[in-house]
């Protein structure tokens, strides 16, 4: 696919310890000539942890991307109205996250985004990284698989023996599963083994 001309609202939310996998998939859109627009969440913005600093992250998106981050909601509502976005996606997709979306909750700049997405009628591809994505927020996954415009990048068990109920996606599937996404289709198949890769 040609990515020259398309702009990509990419979202980061407080999955911290995957920050690290999906930076280089930020990198790839822009290799390949798209404009990224960087929106991140409160816990982005102001959370330090043992995975790294926020300020060090925050430093990351803006040298890799060449914009600004869009980190309040005020700065996420015109998205809606300027139609910038033709794909965006929230990597990592947090089950907090998830949970908001399912339920018409916009308290976050992410949220706000993904808004305005919905609004415009255009693809919002989610990447999935919950602890309980096969426990209490199942029901918020499987609310979001049936609402039009929103993709899911393939996501499977990651810790099956720790972790039961932990669901993360594929993140070097990022950029395949917007593709898919902008030609209104689920990349497949969608259900993986992800411990395995």
């Amino acid at each position: 696919m040609n990515w020259q001309g398309k702009t990509v609202g990419y979202a980061l939310t407080g999955s911290h310890c995957t920050l690290e996998e999906v930076m280089p998939q930020i990198k790839r859109f822009v290799d390949a000539g798209a404009r990224v627009i960087p929106i991140v969440s409160n816990t982005i913005m102001t959370t330090d942890t043992r995975f790294g600093k926020s300020a060090d992250w925050q430093q990351q998106l803006k040298d890799i991307t060449g914009n600004d981050i869009i980190s309040t909601i005020v700065a996420a509502e015109p998205l809606g109205p300027s139609k910038l976005l033709d794909v965006m996606v929230i990597a990592p997709c947090t089950g907090n996250t998830t949970s908001k979306l399912a339920n018409a909750m916009t308290e976050s700049p992410v949220l706000m985004a993904a808004k305005a997405q919905m609004r415009n009628l255009r693809p919002l591809v989610l990447a999935i990284s919950t602890n309980d994505g096969l426990g209490l927020n199942a029901m918020n996954i499987a609310k979001l698989l049936i609402t039009k415009n929103i993709y899911f990048v393939p996501y499977g068990q990651d810790a099956p023996g720790a972790k039961p109920n932990s669901l993360v996606a594929r993140m070097d599937l990022i950029m395949e599963a917007c593709e898919a996404a902008l030609e209104g289709k689920q990349l497949q198949p969608m259900i993986i083994e992800r411990f395995q890769y």
